[in-house]
């Protein structure tokens, strides 16, 4: 059994979105965008979703791809959790630490 399979053995929700910020300890703010066709006029627009992420290694960045899974309820907005970081950011990385002093 996998890590995105359940006790039922069916697959849980696993969605890729990119992280846009560290909100807290263990948690980050994670983007995911999608297509909905419009119901009138049949064109294609993109929507995107905003979700509370729970990365209890602290291992993602800002920029990374990262692929999530619904779970049970974490705290008041918190019901996904990370299951791995596909693709990490490439550029300049802040590690909080001054240089020259």
């Amino acid at each position: 059994m996998t890590s995105t399979e359940s006790q039922a053995g069916d697959k849980a929700q696993a969605l890729t979105g990119v992280v846009a910020s560290k909100s807290g300890a263990q948690t980050v703010s994670v983007i995911v965008n999608r297509l909905v066709k419009h119901p009138a006029y049949g064109r294609y627009m993109r929507r995107r979703t905003r979700l509370a992420v729970h990365d209890p290694g602290n291992v993602s960045g800002v920029g990374d791809l990262v692929e999530i899974v619904k779970s049970r309820r974490i705290s008041k907005t918190k019901s996904w959790r990370l299951v791995k970081v596909v693709r990490k950011a490439v550029g300049i990385v802040h590690t909080g630490v001054q240089e020259g002093s």
